[in-house]
């Protein structure tokens, strides 16, 4: 079991703020609490019902899969798929999380979820019940606090920048309104836990809120954690013994047949909905054990690479995906998608992608890790780098341009760049450094083709 920090206090107190900080700061993984409980109040206001009507609420449970994820070093909400990370910090969802988390079902329904992450992990978890119901055997206990116009003027500061039109009276009286019903909730009512360390954040600036909470969790989790012996560091990836991708091998004829019976019946429907064009179609093998990387717009862009692919391409997706409609599993999966954990170092995923590169097929990544929203590339992930090192495979760099927003005949622009040869994609010594390299050199070569 790790270290498990609960950090309690009423609303606007800038528990979640804190949280992050800290966890940032001390490698912790961060709970949000707060905001599980939104989102059920988000789905259940946006299905028409009350969130303090215990009648209409518990039968939705069953529709709702509530899960955090962290994209880009950023922790975000994801309700049913859908990531609302900015939908649910309005004063209508506060007021109806605190309505929600006073219904016994919906508590025990988020239970398992927050118990079974302290359970294996060093965490900090924030939110009204946590060092006095969810986690009553915590390492440190902080009640974090400040008066209700304090709150109150932070609380507008922030939605202020969002564009919310709420007045400083509106928020203040938002803020009395949950003090009282959070400790006047027959449910696990707010409260300081007998054994809590109280920190008053009125007067207080931010960095020297964090500092006064750091220093009481690094002191406390001393005492737990006994001493460690240093450990050799190991390097990222030990390539010794490696052997790049065999290439040549080539796919069933008949597969390959029928593959491009339906690439051409697919790209012909596509030319009737969409004006869309391929650039640097010279630039895409004829063969297979090649990777595209890609930026990442929408869903259709695997299909959109692969409409100049002679051979049958494999994709990386996030394992999200694969926990939804069944119907929608085995499709992406028939077309070749495979589950890759974001963030975690995924050696599962990394190895079927060679093995799908050994079976002569190639293989799609998109180095974002996540669809962009407003066409700009981002810095993407090593994973890319990493699997380009190992299989010593051409890249070839494609970049999907969208032009406006006309629902049909809208302009697509497929551009393929040239290849990154093997030659250009080794690397010597498998360190960070190196990786990161690699990744700048295949992202900027997707840049150029995106505008």
């Amino acid at each position: 079991m790790g270290i498990n920090v609960a950090l309690d206090g009423p609303s606007g107190a800038g528990k979640s703020t804190i949280a992050k900080k800290i966890a940032a700061r001390m490698k912790y993984v961060y709970v949000d609490t707060g905001a599980l409980y939104r989102s059920i109040a988000y789905y259940v206001i946006s299905k028409g019902a009350q969130p303090g009507d215990k009648e209409a609420v518990v039968p939705l449970l069953p529709e709702i899969n509530v899960s955090l994820a962290y994209v880009d070093g950023a922790q975000h909400v994801f309700l049913n798929d859908e990531d609302v990370s900015d939908k649910i910090r309005t004063p209508e969802i506060s007021m109806g999380a605190s309505a929600v988390s006073a219904i016994p079902e919906v508590r025990e329904f988020l239970f398992g979820l927050q118990r079974d992450i302290a359970a294996k992990n060093d965490i900090i978890m924030d939110g009204r019940d946590i060092g006095t119901v969810v986690l009553p055997d915590a390492d440190v206990k902080i009640f974090l606090t400040a008066s209700a116009e304090e709150r109150a003027r932070r609380r507008f500061k922030e939605l202020q920048e969002k564009g919310d039109p709420s007045t400083y009276e509106e928020v203040l009286a938002d803020i009395n309104q949950r003090d009282y019903n959070d400790t006047h909730r027959e449910i696990a009512p707010l409260r300081k836990a007998d054994d809590a360390i109280e920190v008053d954040s009125t007067e207080m600036g931010l960095d020297e809120v964090v500092e006064h909470i750091a220093g009481i969790i690094e002191e406390k989790a001393g005492k737990k954690r006994p001493p460690r012996e240093k450990k050799e560091r190991k390097p990222l990836l030990d390539f010794s013994g490696i052997e790049p991708v065999k290439r040549g091998k080539k796919l069933n004829p008949f597969r390959i047949f029928f593959y491009n019976l339906l690439r051409y019946i697919v790209l012909f429907c596509f030319k009737i909905k969409f004006n869309l064009k391929f650039e640097g179609k010279e630039n895409v093998p004829k063969d297979g054990s090649n990777i595209f990387a890609s930026n990442h717009r929408r869903m259709l862009d695997p299909v959109l690479i692969e409409l100049q692919c002679r051979v049958p391409n494999s994709f990386m997706a996030k394992e999200e995906l694969f926990q939804g409609n069944k119907i929608f599993v085995w499709l992406i999966k028939k077309f070749g998608a495979f589950p890759v954990q974001r963030g975690k170092g995924d050696t599962g995923a990394l190895n079927l992608a060679i093995e799908k590169l050994e079976m002569g097929r190639n293989l799609v990544i998109f180095p974002e890790g996540t669809r962009s929203k407003d066409g700009t590339v981002g810095k993407g992930k090593t994973g890319v780098a990493l699997i380009a090192a190992v299989a010593q495979c051409p890249v070839i760099p494609v970049g999907i341009n969208y032009y406006g927003k006309a629902k049909i005949r809208q302009k697509i622009v497929v551009r393929y760049g040239k290849p990154i040869s093997p030659e250009q994609l080794r690397i010597t010594t498998p360190g960070p450094k190196e990786l990161k390299l690699l990744r700048t050199t295949i992202m900027d070569s997707i840049k150029e083709l995106v505008h």
